[in-house]
């Protein structure tokens, strides 16, 4: 259980921009939802096992305080992390997280947020899907000078991403400013007509997670980071923004 929790914080919470994540699961699956509040980023997973104690509708608001509880040191060993259930209405419903340490006198409850209030708060999330036109798998090399070009061009909130042959290259600035570019991937089948925008900031923190990685471009102006972390794999889709 405890495993899992930190997965998920690390795949939200821990960029800075997923601050509440909505569960769904039941016997056969575990789904994991997030939107940025400016709908930059949405993120969709799936647990690679569905997870028994995570049965049923519920959200999980405040991850700052739930990442403090599973960080605290009085729950490193030996503790009982356990999901909290109500009978409402006939109805076993998860209602939060009880933690208590190996000697019972150290203790926190951290509480979800009800199915209807996060399904309000979430109910745009779902991404329809769209027609991938270029796919790369991201290199720890190329992730670094694209780290390199955003701190080059640190006034660059957005760059662009343009195929040339068979390489994919990211754009940072325009004639009329300070600019950069860099080859981000060789060898890449497909091509990409329209010159599209993303955030640089919410892509690299991405990026920089751990895991295998896999991104896709689509000409209708959308991006996918899909990060393979063992437990779970995220999705998270980019709408294109303007330069």
């Amino acid at each position: 259980m405890k495993d899992i929790l930190q997965d998920i914080v690390a795949h939200t919470h821990a960029l800075g921009f997923l601050n509440i994540v909505k569960v769904n699961g039941d016997d056969a699956q575990t789904g994991i939802d997030s939107m940025a509040e400016d709908r930059s980023v949405i993120m969709q997973a799936n647990t690679k096992t569905a997870q028994v104690e995570m049965k049923g509708t519920f959200g999980m608001p405040n991850l700052n305080k739930l990442d403090i509880h599973l960080k605290c040191p009085e729950y490193k060993d030996g503790a009982t992390i356990d999901v909290v259930r109500q009978d409402r209405n006939g109805e076993q419903i998860p209602t939060g997280i009880h933690f208590e340490n190996a000697t019972g006198d150290f203790k926190n409850d951290y509480r979800f947020m009800n199915a209807d209030i996060i399904n309000e708060k979430l109910k745009t999330v779902k991404f329809k899907g769209a027609n991938w036109d270029v796919e790369v798998s991201p290199t720890l090399a190329s992730v670094q000078r694209f780290k390199m070009q955003a701190t080059a061009n640190a006034e660059e909130t957005v760059f662009t991403v343009i195929t040339d042959g068979t390489d994919i290259k990211f754009k940072f600035g325009d004639a009329s400013t300070h600019a950069g570019e860099f080859i981000f991937s060789t060898g890449i089948k497909g091509s990409l007509k329209n010159e599209w925008a993303w955030p640089v900031q919410q892509t690299l923190a991405i990026l920089s997670l751990d895991g295998d990685k896999v991104m896709k471009f689509s000409d209708q102006g959308a991006m996918q980071i899909s990060v393979d972390s063992g437990l779970a794999t995220y999705e998270y889709i980019l709408p294109a923004q303007s330069k």
